[in-house]
């Protein structure tokens, strides 16, 4: 009877004690996962908002196949079949080496240029936290259409110029996203009568969600220190982001038909007089 006794209370005790401790383990589990911040996700579905980059990032370990395409006028009408014949192409890829560094590289026909890109995550917005995403990204291309029996004079160097770029977005709801991106750009070859060598723009990105699939993206930069004699304009696209089950397929509508981003900010052509308006399309496919 004593020994049913004793084996009751022991286990009485083991029973109680384990409890206590699993309760301990439980609300220590709890008070930890208080402290973490919850970070706000898919402010931008896309990696670019139409031809901007956005402040998303490939996740780590994720391959990025991407081509685009933007054709020429569309308001040539029949006469270049809407710009269909004079399409300007992009091919590249894009690596996520970790959860907050993205590489890439692409090769446009424009300039027959090459481009080299990092970017890379300086902070997230969090959830009843820190109000905004904050994102570093740089270009560097090189110019490969140059030719020294046209420029005989012409330097290694010239064919280089960089992009230097610190998007900051901030997701508002559900549905609607923005993005403000400070922008600097430095050729060391330019045209002196129409650019500067050193550029400075302000530029504004935003996404609204129509469905659960579908965006309607649009953005715009202010060229800060622009020429009075420059003919070129502050780019201007509008886009729309479908989203399918392995790929973001972009529609985009640009004043610009360049792609690489320093022809983008600094040269773009249209809207000049109703002309000038370029149709094309970003498609991204992950592995």
């Amino acid at each position: 009877m004593k020994l049913s006794k004793i084996a009751f209370s022991v286990f009485f005790l083991f029973v109680f004690g384990f409890s206590n401790a699993q309760d301990d383990l439980l609300n220590e589990l709890d008070s930890e996962n208080k402290g973490k911040k919850e970070i706000e996700i898919a402010a931008f579905k896309g990696l670019q908002i139409c031809t901007m980059q956005s402040t998303k990032l490939a996740a780590k370990g994720e391959w990025y196949f991407l081509v685009a395409h933007r054709f020429g006028d569309l308001t040539d009408g029949l006469d270049n079949f809407f710009g269909l014949d004079n399409a300007l192409t992009k091919i590249g890829g894009l690596y996520g080496a970790t959860d907050w560094l993205t590489l890439g590289f692409s090769r446009h026909t424009l300039n027959k240029n090459y481009e080299f890109t990092a970017k890379y995550k300086f902070a997230n917005q969090e959830v009843n936290g820190f109000p905004v995403t904050i994102v570093g990204y740089n270009t560097m291309d090189i110019n490969s259409k140059l030719s020294k029996d046209e420029f005989p004079e012409l330097k290694s160097s010239s064919r280089f110029a960089f992009s230097t770029q610190l998007p900051i977005s901030r997701k508002f709801s559900n549905s609607f996203s923005m993005e403000l991106n400070p922008i600097y750009i430095h050729k060391n070859l330019y045209e002196p009568l129409f650019e500067e060598k050193d550029n400075f723009l302000l530029a504004l990105g935003g996404r609204y969600k129509l469905s659960k699939r579908i965006s309607m993206n649009m953005e715009y930069a202010a060229r800060l220190n622009a020429r009075e004699t420059s003919f070129y304009h502050n780019p201007l696209s509008i886009g729309m982001d479908i989203e399918t089950g392995g790929h973001i397929f972009q529609l985009v509508f640009s004043n610009s038909q360049a792609m690489n981003d320093v022809s983008y900010f600094t040269n773009a052509n249209g809207i000049t007089e109703g002309k000038g308006i370029y149709f094309g399309f970003n498609m991204y496919r992950v592995f």
